[in-house]
């Protein structure tokens, strides 16, 4: 007679079935989270393009208590590497959203805190600089910016970090006349001189390196901007502009065009002069 076993249950866990659960609970976890987040997207879509477009982005901006054109919405569409300004895809909602964590419009509201601490490092600045102006490329095979929306976009974008370089720049890109429109080497060059140069003695630009063209006249038009200032003789002005136009007639570069803008800035800031007096 075969005796039978008298080893009794001990109760004891298959190892092997512990494990499949424990990968198994993030999983399903990380899938509510998506599912959430595909939730929310759809509540801001519109449906017939699977797509959050401009209307809905205004809802969105709504419902998280701030501006449209408040740039950490721009920084918002630079974590979902949005492609098309004012257009987010699930996709690009997805990216965004997983990497911060947020499948409700009140865990988004308090990530933008946090996003606007990532973007200032700065391994991630140069980044987003270069973004922006991508972003804002709205046309195909569009490679330049019309100076009016560079003008909002360096207030948007470098205004709190360089307010003093901002300033000044928009205030020459609007009264010169040279340039129409801003490219992406222009763009990169503003913010590595505001990040470089000593602002506003400009002691350390040196003309003959690698700058845009736009930023030497910016600097012949700050040092000239600088003579009146400092109460410099009318003589002095007259001397500082031939030197350079000189320059500039040497390298052949519109001469006219120069000496109009610089005739167009030099009143404005008389202008702004007498009225402070």
């Amino acid at each position: 007679m075969i005796r039978r076993s008298s080893t009794k249950k001990t109760g004891t866990t298959n190892p092997s079935a512990s494990a499949d659960l424990s990968r198994t609970a993030p999983g399903k976890a990380v899938t509510k989270e998506l599912e959430r987040i595909g939730q929310l997207f759809n509540s801001y879509a519109n449906r017939a393009t699977n797509m959050i477009e401009p209307e809905g982005i205004e809802a969105l901006c709504s419902d998280l208590g701030v501006d449209h054109t408040d740039v950490r919405i721009l920084m918002l569409a630079w974590k979902m590497k949005s492609e098309k300004q004012g257009y987010f895809t699930l996709d690009e909602w997805r990216v965004g959203l997983k990497s911060l964590h947020a499948d409700t419009i009140a865990k988004l509201k308090k990530a933008l805190a946090g996003l606007v601490n990532e973007v200032r490092k700065p391994s991630n600045f140069l980044d987003f600089y270069s973004y922006a102006f991508r972003y804002c490329l709205t046309e195909e095979k569009q490679k330049s910016i019309d100076t009016e929306s560079i003008c909002e976009l360096l207030d948007l974008v470098l205004g709190s970090q360089f307010s003093p370089q901002v300033s000044s720049l928009v205030e020459y890109l609007k009264c010169q006349n040279d340039y129409k429109v801003i490219n992406m080497d222009q763009w990169m060059g503003f913010f590595r001189f505001c990040n470089e140069i000593s602002f506003p003695d400009l002691k350390n630009y040196d003309p003959d390196l690698a700058w845009p063209l736009i930023l030497d006249n910016f600097v012949d038009w700050m040092k000239v901007r600088k003579s009146w200032a400092s109460g410099t003789s009318f003589l002095h002005f007259i001397q500082g502009t031939v030197s350079v136009t000189t320059v500039l007639i040497q390298q052949n570069l519109h001469f006219s065009y120069f000496v109009f803008d610089l005739y167009a800035c030099s009143l404005r800031f008389l202008g702004t002069v007498f009225t402070g007096i």
